[in-house]
This record gives structure tokens, sequence and C-alpha cells, in this order.
């Protein structure tokens, strides 16, 4: 297994609210585990928010005795809920705070993903595909057909999400498993890449054969910037079934 993550605070912003966290060892009773979260919120909370959960969600994954992937990912996805929740309430500078998050492991061939907002999961495997749904207020407008999705791009709602970790008490979470094959590629994001490349030119990127991953990553960066780099910009990239190892 390969992997490749970073972020970056974009053209625009002054804050880094994007966070990742990347083991292609055991966390727990999970043989890998790979994250990437999208803090919102004013000042300093957004960056807590996303920084926070992922050590809340992390942690509760090294304590839990069971072996389901989905039962310990919703588990620490629903405890680091309520705890984003808590804090908002209970400190003035965070209230409001809140984040999104795409949570992967990879158990022999299958890959099972959670997600709550519009940071994303894709697979390349062939051709690229977006395996999450953003939950957010344009895409329910593309799904109940009331725009185009290519005018999604560029609408002035597009950052407005309906789901986030610290948003309600209780927390809506979409779960996929899909089937690996080899030479696939996994590729999660945060919006800051999504809404400044088209799915094409990632997949283009990706599926350069002469690029080793940690080129492939830098280039989806610098895709982004060079694209106007209006947010904040997580990568994380695995290829599953390689032996070779590239440091981060």
């Amino acid at each position: 297994m390969r992997v490749y993550s970073a972020t970056d605070v974009g053209q625009k912003r002054k804050m880094n609210q994007d966070y990742v966290f990347v083991s292609k060892d055991p966390v727990g009773n999970l043989p890998n585990l790979f994250v990437v979260a999208d803090g919102m919120g004013g000042h300093n909370a957004g960056d807590f928010a996303s920084s926070h959960a992922v050590q809340i969600l992390v942690d509760e994954i090294r304590k839990d005795a069971d072996f389901n992937p989905v039962k310990v990912i919703r588990h620490a996805i629903e405890t680091a809920n309520a705890e984003i929740l808590t804090r908002a309430q209970e400190e003035e500078d965070l209230r409001g705070m809140g984040t999104t998050i795409v949570v992967a492991t990879i158990v022999g061939h299958y890959a099972y993903v959670a997600n709550v907002g519009d940071s994303r999961l894709y697979l390349i495997q062939g051709q690229i595909h977006q395996v999450t749904k953003d939950h957010s207020l344009v895409q329910e407008m593309v799904r109940m057909g009331e725009i185009k999705p290519e005018e999604a791009r560029n609408h002035p709602d597009k950052n407005i999400i309906t789901r986030a970790l610290g948003a309600e008490r209780t927390v809506d979470i979409d779960f996929f498993d899909l089937q690996l094959e080899p030479g696939s590629t996994i590729l999660m994001c945060s919006d800051g890449l999504s809404n400044m490349v088209e799915d094409a030119k990632i997949e283009e990127i990706i599926q350069n054969g002469t690029d080793q991953l940690p080129e492939k990553g830098e280039k989806l960066l610098r895709e982004a910037n060079q694209n106007g780099g209006k947010d904040n910009i997580a990568v994380v990239l695995v290829e599953p079934f390689t032996n070779e190892v590239d440091k981060c």
C-alpha cells in the first residue's frame, strides 16, 4: 500500500481549517485508517473543529472492541459529533463550529467509507467515480432536478452544506462499501480540490503512469491553486495494492 497526504492553505484563506489523518498500520481493530475533515466557524473554531473531531474519532476507534468496520466508524463519528456540539455550546469562541468528515478503511479487497458533508471520496479504477454524495444545498438541487450538474460548480450557494459534525444532536452518516481491483487509486479530498479542479483533470493527473504518488498529489494541489485556490485544500491518495512505501 502506498499513501500520500497533504493540506494546503490555498490562495485566499489565512488559516487552514482542513485536517487529514492517515495510517497504513492498524488503528484499533481497523487494519488502516484514512480521514479528511474540513472545518467551519469563525476565528480558530473551524480549525479546532476539524482537528478535534479527527482526534476524537481516532481515539474512539483505538478503544473500540468491535471488529465490524462500519459499526466502529459509526460509533466514532457519533462520539465526535456529540463532543463538537457540546464544546460549541460550552465555549463562546467555538459557537457555531462544525466540520465535514470522510473516513475510509481498506479490509482486503474492500474499502468501507463513511461521510458527512461535502468532503469527497473518489475511486479511480479505469475511470474516475465519485463514491460519496455531497450533503450540500446545491447537490440537493441537482438531485431534485432543479439545476443541472454543470450549473452546480459556480452556483452562489455552493458552500452551503446540509450535514456536518456539530450541527445537530444526531448525525446522519452515509456508508459505502467498494470492491477494489489491482491498479485502483482512492482519492479523498476537501471541496478546496473538488471545487477547483474538474473530475476529468483529476482523473488525468492520477492516471499518469509515469508519476509517483507524491508527484500526483502535488500536481493536484498545484492545479487547485492555479485555478484560484479559493479554499483550503486537503488531499489523501491511497494505492491499496502495492508493497512499496512512499514517505509522505
